[in-house]
């Protein structure tokens, strides 16, 4: 593939993917101002260390979902793959191998199976969203028999280490944005938001986009596999159905950061971003007292608000 190419093709798309981002980051501070006034705890170490703690899982899964659609797919098989990444973690770690074992299991499955769903998507040219909700079935089916009820072990120095008073879940999510941003330098990266802006003019340029979109999969995985990792390490053992808000918060955050459902629209950190607003809004309304039933039906209504905004805007421009 030719990484000059390639590079044509992600620097023309830039512009279009960043619009509306001033104003998401103009809401989320917003939000993030009203919260710090409502709970000043937050600008404590282990007040932020808290939060991130709590954050830390859905931004991950936001980046595993953003990363499908920003390619032009989409993936309902986030939240068993967190459950199951939570199981492996908790019924690995007590073996010879130990953490680092655990670890590599974790990561391996994530991305096998994100990689064979990616298989079947994409060369047997079958929707995303059915297989990957018949994927959802077997890997939560599989999390199941693995250990049916919660339980397993997680060290007690890892749940330290990942969910102390000290904000390494942070940390960890600048590490990850770092080597994402590395990850685009790479004729790879490139070609997952080439091949998710216009694949036919990515394939004439020279971006292998079947190749590209089993590798965006394969990366999904991993990360919501890694996400079930820290969420055992959180609660201190494995649960076979912990992920399942995963699937459609991870959507809901990536829509929330502008990132379109047929590619080519959106970018990472604005996903991100989503991922924040969400969980800061759902701190928010806890804080002020908002019933759960209420919290929901505000929840829906931000994010169809965000949804139809741009367009409504985009319409209106269109016909000035």
């Amino acid at each position: 593939m030719s990484t000059s190419s390639s590079s044509r093709l992600y620097g023309s798309i830039q512009l279009r993917r960043n619009r509306g981002l001033a104003g998401l980051y103009l809401v989320v501070a917003a939000f993030l101002v009203l919260y710090a006034l409502l709970f000043p705890g937050i600008l404590s170490i282990g007040g932020f260390s808290k939060f991130t703690q709590n954050w830390f899982p859905l931004a991950l899964v936001t980046m595993a979902q953003a990363l499908l659609m920003l390619n032009g797919g989409i993936t309902l098989a986030i939240g068993p793959l967190v459950s199951l990444g939570a199981v492996i973690a908790a019924t690995t770690m007590e073996g010879a191998l130990g953490v680092p074992g655990g670890i590599l299991a974790v990561a391996l499955a994530g991305l096998s199976i994100g990689a064979a769903i990616g298989a079947i998507v994409t060369y047997l040219r079958l929707p995303a969203i059915i297989v990957t909700l018949a994927g959802s079935f077997i890997i939560g089916g599989v999390a199941l028999i693995l250990l049916p009820r919660p339980g397993g072990f997680i060290p007690d120095w890892l749940s330290t280490t990942l969910a102390g008073h000290t904000p390494v879940a942070f940390l960890l999510l600048v590490v990850i944005l770092v080597l994402w941003k590395a990850f685009l330098a790479t004729p790879l990266g490139l070609g997952i938001y080439a091949a998710g802006d216009n694949p036919v003019g990515a394939f004439r340029s020279g971006v292998p986009v079947e190749r590209v979109k089993v590798a965006a999969f394969a990366l999904s995985g991993l990360l919501a596999a890694l996400t079930g990792l820290f969420v055992a390490a959180q609660t201190g053992s494995g649960d076979p159905i912990i992920g399942t808000p995963f699937t459609l918060n991870s959507i809901a955050a990536a829509v929330l950061g502008g990132v379109g459902f047929l590619g080519g629209k959106g970018t990472m950190r604005g996903a991100i971003c989503g991922s924040l607003l969400l969980s800061v809004m759902i701190n928010v309304m806890f804080f002020l007292g908002f019933p759960p039933v209420a919290q929901y039906v505000a929840q829906g209504l931000i994010i169809v608000g965000a949804v139809a905004v741009p367009e409504l805007l985009g319409q209106w421009r269109a016909r000035r």
